[in-house]
């Protein structure tokens, strides 16, 4: 029973409490209530925070197994950089080549570790590396080599060029597989091991793991898919001549011809003159001979005694005189009908003209003359 009268308890209905005194007082909440109002105020704190800790937990994942990929190194691939190409650019040709699997955390990574100076090159890798990797590679450079062959070269100078792209150790190894009959083409005559002309012109790359005997082998095919492409099957010809024979035909076009639209008729002029017995005098053979790439012949020179010198003997050099085009290949597959038997060089663009007699040569080597030729 309670003690205040009557007339001081509050009415029914009234929310605020009336003290002894007639003051209102402060309003009186549970405590179970006031303890809701205080959680439901710190919950979306509590949410935020969870979501921040999920993000993170995703972006260190996805870091993660970018830069260590799952199943380990993949095949070999080989790209090349080029001069002036951004380190942004590079980055996204690793990432097209499958080398790295997300350029953006590549580039994350280098923030942390430090980006490198990327210089121009070719570069080999295996697919899914890791960034570590990717790293210490564009850190060191380019770590695969290319060189190329050109038409006309020999293969002395194929051996030269290898001597100062890669070194010595390789080129002289090289240059000791070139006859010793380790690597074939199914171009080279039965009891023969000389493979020059029997090369495929371009660049190849030398990787790490080449040796010398891999990259002999790979330019020995080059000419053997160029030669089936051009009509020249190992074992037959359009002409009925030997395969080797056109291709040591077109060795000579390529040398004396130089230029693509010579190649034609400078085969014709060696046809001819093979027909009707008389020396091919070409110079590049000779100058072959003498292990030397163009330059003036002499009446000394040609004196100079080997079965290459066509000013001596009749028919063709022995062998092919140098690595042959598909132009060269082509002309001495399909030379055009004529009566030439003499060219001269008449034009400092490299135009030709062709005789079909001796007095036509000399009118032809006078203007030649008279242009400073």
């Amino acid at each position: 029973m309670s003690d205040v009268p009557d007339d001081q308890r509050p009415l029914e209905g009234d929310d605020v409490p009336v003290p002894f005194d007639g003051e209102p007082a402060a309003a009186v909440v549970p405590r179970q209530a006031r303890h809701g109002r205080r959680r439901s105020r710190r919950r979306p704190w509590v949410w935020v925070g969870v979501v921040a800790a999920i993000v993170l937990l995703g972006l260190v994942s996805w870091y993660e197994v970018s830069s260590h990929p799952f199943g380990g190194p993949g095949r070999r691939v080989t790209l090349e950089i080029s001069t002036g190409e951004s380190y942004s650019g590079a980055v996204s040709s690793f990432e097209r080549a499958g080398v790295i699997s997300d350029a953006l955390a590549f580039k994350v990574y280098s923030a942390i570790h430090g980006a490198p100076t990327v210089l121009p090159g070719f570069y080999t890798a295996p697919t899914n590396s890791t960034f570590g990797y990717v790293h210490a590679l564009l850190s060191t450079g380019p770590n695969t080599m290319a060189i190329k062959v050109p038409p006309g070269f020999t293969l002395q100078e194929v051996a030269n060029r290898l001597n100062a792209t890669v070194n010595a150790q390789f080129a002289d190894t090289f240059a000791g597989l070139l006859r010793s009959g380790a690597v074939r083409s199914p171009y080279e005559p039965a009891g023969t091991t000389n493979l020059e002309g029997l090369i495929g012109p371009g660049t190849y790359l030398i990787t790490p793991a080449t040796t010398p005997q891999a990259l002999l082998a790979s330019m020995v095919s080059r000419f053997s898919v160029m030669a089936r492409a051009a009509g020249l099957p190992p074992d037959a010809t359009p002409t009925a001549m030997a395969p080797y024979t056109v291709i040591t035909i077109a060795s000579v076009v390529e040398k004396e011809g130089y230029y693509v639209k010579n190649m034609p008729q400078v085969a014709t002029v060696i046809y001819n003159r093979l027909a009707k017995g008389m020396p091919l005098q070409m110079d590049s053979t000779v100058l072959y001979a003498l292990g030397q790439d163009g330059g003036p012949v002499t009446a000394q020179t040609l004196k100079y005694q080997s079965p290459y010198n066509t000013y001596l003997h009749t028919g063709l050099p022995p062998t092919p005189i140098c690595t042959v085009s598909s132009s060269a290949l082509n002309a001495a597959l399909h030379p055009p009908t004529g009566t030439w038997l003499y060219f001269t060089l008449v034009s400092k663009d490299g135009t030709m003209a062709f005789a079909n007699t001796f007095q036509e040569q000399l009118k032809n080597e006078a203007l030649a003359a008279s242009r400073g030729l």
